[in-house]
């Protein structure tokens, strides 16, 4: 399924000529955090691109990412993921987005160069680049790895959200506290000892003057959802319920301190990205190789403990997204001068 063309502005990498006028799409499930790896990558190229989602339940999405493709998805086809005209240029993430970077690389002999975030699981030579977190173990001529993961934060967002303040959080005194809740996953699960030790934490911040500013994600408890919407508005802050426009990145743009849970490696990036201190909640059974990536952020000064207190911290910010869109736009360079 083809989504609206996007035009995001450009920026330096932009300027790059085999990167002038080139199209793009963004193939992914369509799920959240590996859609908006692709775009943040995307945009911070400056790139025109098409978002096609490929199905993401029935037999095809069983075998990701060594099976086949949908049939009635496959090239040609007046409808479905691959219809059109091909791009120049194909980034993807996700299993099941693997058999479809595949038969468009099939499909156009090579020509559309691809590029894939996280281990496709099917080999270094997969696609012409990709991007994996250094905790992962896949490497090859055609991998590039960084400390943290691509992402939607960018400078460009944050000033945007710093020079138009959001209605719903410019009214906060007293220290912005942003408060970034996960939730349970195949890796872990949040238990009840887990939740009354978050939500007493954060109460220390709000009691010794604080105003959190928390957002919750779809696989968060009921429980703690509600637990942390008491809280908020028992102490002033501001709780994103879901309903309206997510101020996510307003609240990274506005806090001067970051809390974030230990499930999500993708929300520990985007928080390191601005600067600020970013407190980490641990989880029991956190993913081993976050633990990597965590372990990485603080010898670098940017993450410490959350135990229900501020903690200063020094560091400039921590931003993938660039450097990895420059190794890419290297790449696609490098293939389009090679044919």
């Amino acid at each position: 399924m083809a989504d609206t063309l996007a035009r995001p502005p450009a920026t330096d990498i932009h300027a790059l000529p085999p990167l002038a006028g080139a199209r793009s799409w963004i193939v992914t499930d369509g799920k959240a955090g590996d859609e908006n790896q692709c775009v943040g990558i995307a945009e911070t190229l400056g790139l025109s691109y098409e978002i096609r989602r490929v199905p993401a339940r029935g037999p095809f999405g069983w075998t990701a990412p060594w099976g086949p493709i949908d049939p009635r998805e496959a090239p040609g086809r007046a409808r479905g993921a691959l219809a059109g005209p091909f791009p120049d240029l194909l980034i993807a993430s996700g299993r099941r987005a693997v058999p479809y970077l595949r038969a468009v690389r099939r499909a156009t002999g090579g020509r559309t160069f691809t590029a894939f975030l996280k281990d496709p699981r099917t080999g270094h030579d997969s696609a012409d680049f990709i991007w994996v977190p250094d905790y992962d173990d896949l490497r090859g001529p055609n991998v590039f790895t960084t400390l943290t993961a691509p992402h939607l934060v960018t400078p460009i967002r944050i000033a945007a959200a710093r020079a138009e303040l959001d209605p719903r959080l410019a009214g906060l005194d007293g220290r912005r506290v942003a408060v970034l809740i996960g939730g349970d996953s195949r890796h872990l699960s949040y238990r009840k000892a887990d939740m009354k030790r978050l939500v007493s934490d954060l109460r220390k911040l709000a009691d010794a003057g604080c105003r959190l500013m928390v957002t919750v994600s779809r696989r968060t408890p009921a429980p703690l959802s509600e637990a942390l919407r008491k809280l908020v508005l028992g102490t002033g802050g501001f709780f994103w319920d879901g309903t309206g426009e997510n101020p996510y990145v307003a609240m990274l743009a506005l806090a001067e301190t970051v809390v974030v849970t230990s499930d999500s490696a993708n929300m520990v990036s985007e928080a390191v990205s601005t600067g600020a201190p970013v407190l980490l909640f641990d989880l029991p059974r956190t993913y081993i190789r976050h633990r990597r990536m965590f372990a990485g952020l603080a010898m670098a000064g940017a993450l410490k403990p959350f135990i229900g207190r501020l903690e200063p911290l020094d560091y400039k910010p921590i931003d993938a997204t660039p450097v990895i869109a420059r190794a890419l736009a290297e790449a696609y360079a490098a293939h389009r001068g090679a044919r």
